[in-house]
């Protein structure tokens, strides 16, 4: 009798109420209320059209973890406007889980027309080059690094699109607006850009959908259900679809999600820090790319 109770009380704990019901568990560890559960498709599993280095399923697993123990706050020179990390010569971009956002400072100084290099994620001296011009004529010091100063500058400066901006994106609040054409987020708080970064989108079957939105759900250890695979800093907005972290995009302009905004590792989880306990508005416009 007593050997009964027992395996039933390692059963109880071991699958817990959530589970037993089939229900989702939150990132706080609590169930979302009926109807918040995510629902329909989500982007987490293996697109064949993309990059073939993915970090296989163990190693991902062992790098959300350490990811969660060692960098569960983001600084508070991350929560500024425009804000990255500082990149120099010598970075690269080698994996989902090893991004320096080389590619995007390649992209950002093509944009201004400075870079005619391949977008490699070497931040080699073509590359250096570019940014020692830019610094050169925004009359900023000419270190050929990406540092906290020219950061903001040059994501301010290639910005693209802002025409095409709805003017939804600008009114008060916390708001973050995905063009598909341009692969290109921007995030708003009171008519204000505060950051921008560059994502990629559902494919041409799976396309994230247009029009309005709001963040309903929020999961920051988030597994698909239907992948099992990591979505972490997961911000859902409709139905299955969301803004999260991807263990498989390098480039944003290379493949596609199956409906969901792919963000690198390290831009949602500033995202996250950044509107995770706000009211965040969403609007997706643009043709499909």
């Amino acid at each position: 009798m007593r050997k009964i109770l027992v395996t039933a009380l390692l059963v109880s704990l071991t699958v817990g109420p959530a589970v037993a019901a089939g229900q989702s568990v939150g990132a706080a560890g609590t169930t979302p209320a009926a109807g918040s559960v995510p629902t329909g498709r989500d982007d987490a599993g293996p697109d064949p059209t993309d990059e073939p280095d993915w970090t296989p399923s163990t190693a991902r697993s062992q790098t959300l973890a350490r990811d969660d123990a060692s960098r569960s706050r983001v600084s508070n020179a991350m929560m500024k406007r425009f804000a990255r990390e500082r990149v120099k010569r010598g970075d690269r971009d080698l994996s989902p889980t090893h991004i320096n956002h080389v590619r995007e400072v390649q992209y950002r100084l093509r944009w201004v027309g400075l870079y005619r290099g391949h977008i490699n994620g070497v931040f080699n001296f073509k590359t250096q080059k570019a940014v020692k011009a830019f610094q050169q004529r925004k009359g900023l010091k000419r270190s050929g690094k990406m540092g906290y100063n020219t950061w903001p500058t040059l994501i301010k400066k290639s910005i693209r699109g802002r025409g095409d901006i709805p003017r939804y994106c600008k009114q008060d609040g916390w708001r973050i607006c995905y063009d598909r054409s341009r692969h290109q987020v921007v995030l708003w708080h009171n008519g204000r850009v505060h950051n921008s970064w560059l994502v990629r989108g559902g494919g041409a079957g799976t396309k994230t959908r247009t029009g309005k939105f709001r963040v309903y759900y929020r999961s920051r250890h988030h597994v698909s259900s239907l992948y099992n695979t990591p979505m972490p800093y997961a911000q859902f907005f409709d139905g299955g679809q969301a803004f999260h972290a991807s263990y498989y995009m390098v480039n944003p302009f290379s493949g596609h999600s199956h409906g969901c905004v792919n963000m690198y590792i390290k831009d949602a989880r500033q995202l996250w820090a950044l509107t995770a306990h706000k009211r965040l508005l969403v609007r997706i416009y643009g043709a499909w790319s």
